[in-house]
């Protein structure tokens, strides 16, 4: 990797701040991309060149992107489950995102392209039971991906596929299955169910409250990635020949109430909870099966989830007393 140069998009995001730091770590040149002013982005680094720019824009991809080894594409509208299920529009227009980009690092003969999935693609149907069955690559199909955001996903990573199949270009692809940590979004709508429940929390103990609402009724399940896993296996799978869609996620299952059990133990409270069963829920349960990642790799994720809550509840706790102190923090 050393000496190369490459293009991330999306660099001001939560997944794309940790892939900088770590290819500048690893003695790259690094253009950073992303639609937020520079004050916005969870983590700036210095030593990459830094721009603000619409990746939607086909002129914004060509310009940029000239010049770059690698392209990673970890750039698009999305957040939480309430912000999915509410700008299913909005989600889909990611589209022209990885559209640009593929055109332009075609264009410009980028070795290698990364584009960055979700677990949002797999069918509905399969996860209607909170006791699910691990998902596996295969079961993408027939589809019936998450509407908006999944199908935009779904979509994209066929793009990806043809663009291999007619020009050779080189092409990895993750699913990922709900990647947490810290330096992601905690507040304002658009944070995923780790994040909300650890501030939720903290802002019970701040406001001397001894109540915490839950989305649902607790028992939907989900298995959660830690950041530094993620990092990880975005490296490993560049650096094989393996084209085709990866799982990228923990195989360990937990309910929605056990999450909080965690974060409930790391803070020293225990809280009365209110089911709003009329909040957005996702589906009834999603688990990674990790059978083909660990064939093609030898490798799976591997931080279990109370060290990787402890670690991200240290964070966000920080952020919050710098935000209460009255000094800015990215939310």
């Amino acid at each position: 990797m050393r000496d190369q140069k490459i293009f991330v998009g999306g660099a001001g995001g939560f997944i794309g701040g940790h892939l900088v730091r770590s290819l500048l770590g690893q003695g790259c040149q690094v253009i950073a991309v992303d639609l937020k002013p520079l004050k916005q982005w969870y983590q700036k680094h210095s030593e990459a060149e830094n721009y603000v720019a619409n990746l939607q824009e086909k002129s914004a991809c060509f310009k940029l992107m000239e010049g770059c080894d690698e392209v990673y594409n970890l750039a698009c509208d999305m957040g939480g489950m309430g912000f999915i299920e509410n700008n299913k529009a909005l989600c889909m227009l990611s589209v022209l995102i990885n559209t640009h980009m593929l055109m332009a690092a075609k264009h410009h003969g980028a070795g290698k392209y990364f584009y960055s999935s979700s677990a949002c693609v797999y069918p509905d149907y399969r996860q209607q039971d909170s006791n699910v069955t691990a998902l596996k690559e295969s079961d993408a199909y027939p589809a019936m991906p998450e509407n908006g955001y999944g199908w935009e996903k779904l979509f994209s990573e066929r793009l990806c596929k043809h663009y291999e199949e007619d020009f050779g270009m080189k092409v990895r692809v993750y699913r990922f299955h709900n990647v947490y940590g810290p330096f992601g979004t905690w507040d304002g709508g658009r944070e995923k169910a780790p994040a909300a429940m650890i501030r939720k929390v903290i802002e019970a103990l701040d406001k001397g409250k001894t109540e915490i609402e839950v989305w649902g009724d607790g028992e939907q399940t989900r298995s959660f990635m830690y950041i530094d896993d993620c990092i990880t296996g975005i490296d490993k799978l560049m650096n094989s020949g393996h084209s085709d869609p990866l799982n990228l996620g923990r195989s360990e299952l937990v309910t929605i109430n056990q999450l909080l059990d965690f974060v409930e133990d790391l803070a020293g409270v225990q809280l009365t909870r209110n089911y709003n069963l009329s909040a957005p829920q996702g589906v009834r349960g999603r688990n990674s099966d990790n059978t083909e990642i660990k064939k093609v790799l030898g490798w799976e994720p591997e931080v279990d989830l109370k060290t990787g809550m402890e670690e991200t509840y240290r964070w966000i706790k920080e952020q919050f007393d710098l935000r209460k102190s009255g000094k800015h923090v990215v939310q």
